[in-house]
This record gives structure tokens, sequence and C-alpha cells, in this order.
């Protein structure tokens, strides 16, 4: 079976295609720009591949629920072109074929769950830490999703004491968006991210904020693996700082296997950047196979 796969990110989309069991054949990287320009060039790469089905891991917030009259459509987004647009729709009309969709992070939970370090693991939540932040959450065989999709990065968290910095989110004075993406580092510290990387003060703010909210995903969705990926864990140092506030905050409450190999239960990302890619794949795959 000969399957595509749309990875649509804010600055780029990948493209790839592949099959049933997860074997990548073909990738590229388009520029997004304008949904025409964009849209055009993914369609002139898929139509010329012959897949049978297209699973797709978009920027948010999308219209997850198949009985709504937008369903697949972007809905408000900062990328004001992409505002409304029926992504789902263009792409079935013009590849005439099955298209499924869900949002990037949940596509590399999916991804992580069906073929990297969580496989066969349920729940198992991902938390990307970039230009901005989101959860994929996988429960009870499925990608959650409700009365929208998970908005994990917005969740109210607890201003450190000796932060003065105002917060990035338009929305909210202390989300965890707002107060940990990449651009909030930046603006804080008057330094890309990249470039404090022997600055401890700076890691050490960032794993209270991350070690916050992943406490709360604990408590509340109580996983059995919990995965970070996303710009922001590239830098080395900050996973054991995570972990090791993880496990002060819970104060001692929890007393689980999990939590006593903690190296082994808030990890990294494990398919070398393709986990929405596979992810992507593994949400059509499972369409057309119902």
């Amino acid at each position: 079976m000969i399957l595509g796969a749309l990875e649509a990110g804010g600055t780029k989309m990948v493209c790839a295609v592949g099959d049933n069991q997860g074997n990548i054949t073909d990738k590229v990287v388009i520029p997004t720009k304008t949904p025409e320009e964009t849209m055009n060039s993914i369609i002139d790469y898929f139509q010329t591949k012959k897949i049978e089905g297209l699973g797709v891991g978009s920027f948010g917030p999308i219209d997850l629920n198949p009985k709504s009259e937008t369903y697949g459509h972007i809905l408000k987004s900062p990328k004001l072109a992409w505002n409304q647009y029926d992504i789902v729709g263009v792409l079935e009309r013009a590849l005439h074929i099955p298209v499924a969709i869900d949002t990037d992070v949940n596509s590399s939970v999916l991804g992580e769950v069906t073929y990297g370090c969580a496989k066969d693991l349920d729940p198992v939540v991902y938390i990307t830490v970039g230009t901005g932040i989101g959860i994929g959450i996988y429960v009870n065989g499925h990608l959650l999703n409700g009365m929208l999709h998970p908005e994990g990065g917005h969740i109210l968290i607890t201003r450190h004491k000796d932060d003065v910095y105002h917060g990035k989110c338009p929305f909210h004075d202390n989300c965890f968006e707002g107060l940990a993406s990449g651009p909030a580092i930046e603006e804080r510290w008057n330094q890309k991210a990249e470039e404090l990387a022997q600055k401890e003060e700076v890691w050490q703010l960032e794993a209270y904020y991350i070690a916050q909210a992943i406490v709360q995903y604990i408590l509340i969705l109580s996983p059995r693996k919990i995965i970070l990926g996303g710009g922001v864990m590239h830098v080395s140092k900050l996973l054991p700082m995570i972990r090791s506030k993880v496990i002060k905050l819970l104060g001692g409450y929890l007393d689980t296997k999990e939590l006593a190999r903690i190296d082994k239960y808030i990890i990294p990302e494990s398919l070398a950047g393709d986990q929405g890619i596979l992810g992507c794949l593994e949400l059509i795959r499972r369409k057309l196979s119902e």
C-alpha cells in the first residue's frame, strides 16, 4: 500500500511517501508561504506518487469534528493567510483520495506509539517545546480529541518568584507557552536559545516551567511515558534538570515504577525527527482500515 504523509508546519511542510509498515521511501521539504503557493507545490508532489491515501499532521487550531461544517479547516490561526483554510477539502478535491488529519503533535505521539520509544504503551504524552509548545495525547488506543484538540501549551503555571518577564502569549500572562517557548527564552534573555547553552540560570528556569507542566500532565493523565521534542530540547543539560524538578514538585506523593526510573519515563523523541511523518502514515492507514 502506497501512502502519503504531510507534516504541515508554520515554516515548512514536509511531504513524504511510505507504506503501511512505516517505511519512508521519499521525502521533500516545501517552505510554508501563502496557502495557494504552498498547496500547489504539495499537490504537484503527491500527484505523481500514486498514493492511495494521505495523512496530515498540521499546525492548528484545526476543526477535527467530522460532523462539523468546517471539518478539516485550520481555524483562528496567527498565520492570518491560513485562517479558515480548508486544508482537507483542498487536498481531497485535488488528489481524489481519502485524507486523514490531526494536529502535528498528535501525529508525533502516534508515530512514537506505533514505531518508537512508546510502542505498545498507553496512555502516552508527547510535548514539543520550540517556537510554540504543544502536546499530543494517546489514550485508550486513540488520539485524544474532544471539544477541540489538546491545547496543553496554554495551561497556566506558577511564575518563578525571580522571573520578571511579562510572557510571550498574547492571551495569558503565565501560560506554559508564554513563559517557556523558544521565543519567550529569546525575548527574556535577549539572546537565542542556542547562544545561551552555557548559562545555567536560563535552563534552571526553563526546567522549572517544563517540570510544572509535566507534573500536571502526570496527575491528570497518568501517562506511561512522556516524550519531549522540539528545538529547545536540543540543549542536552535540560532534560536531567526537568526530571529532577518533576520529582521535587511531586513531593513524594506518587510511588510508581515509572517514577522510580524517571530516566526511562521522561525521555527524548526517538525517531530522528520522523515521528510526525510516521504518525501521518499511521493516521491514514487507520482510516483506510476502518
